[in-house]
């Protein structure tokens, strides 16, 4: 059967994963995650395994080593592989440092999905994600619908993605003004 493989994206309300240049700055629409923080505290004790893209890395690693929010002891702990032909390590602060694979990130997700262990998490790394989702290794999609309209950007999906169906699993509405919804991808 394998494991569990959840791609997780923050995304604004017109669907966009990052701004037209990749930054981010749309997610500052929420100035408090701390209802969905603490939800995601307990959903990450099944999480034994988060991947990362090479950009997705150098963001997540310049704030959760050293931050203090209910859920980075849980994003530090983790163990991490970071997918780059370009970096030698991928050092975590003074935590354990992520492991680097320069080879295809489809073949080593398709082993780490035999391999016993928890669920595997993919956060941002649009392009893993959309790599992963073209093999069908992904079995669920959780967006993360910011209340913010940025009129253009990056999307999860390119054109040649195709059809995907996906099966509704659960939405909530949080006080933050964030829809979560996940989808099985299988």
């Amino acid at each position: 059967m394998g494991r569990h493989l959840i791609v997780q994206e923050l995304v604004s309300a017109d669907g966009f994963v990052a701004e037209p240049g990749g930054g981010l700055e749309f997610f500052a629409a929420v100035p408090d995650f701390g209802d969905i923080d603490r939800e995601s505290v307990e959903d990450l004790r099944a999480v034994d395994t988060v991947l990362l893209g090479a950009t997705t890395y150098r963001l997540f690693v310049d704030v959760w080593p050293t931050s203090e929010e209910i859920v980075a002891e849980a994003v530090n702990t983790t163990a991490k592989f970071v997918y780059s032909a370009s970096l030698q390590a991928a050092p975590w602060g003074t935590w354990k440092p992520a492991t680097v694979v320069p080879g295809d990130a489809v073949e080593h997700v398709r082993a780490l999905k035999q391999e016993p262990g928890g669920t595997i998490m993919v956060w941002g790394s649009i392009s893993i994600a959309r790599a992963l989702f073209a093999a069908g290794l992904v079995d669920e999609l959780q967006l993360r619908v910011l209340p913010v309209v940025i009129g253009a950007g990056r999307t999860l999906f390119s054109a040649g993605t195709g059809r995907k169906v996906l099966t509704l699993l659960e939405s909530k509405q949080y006080s933050s003004g964030v829809a979560v919804l996940r989808y099985g991808a299988a």
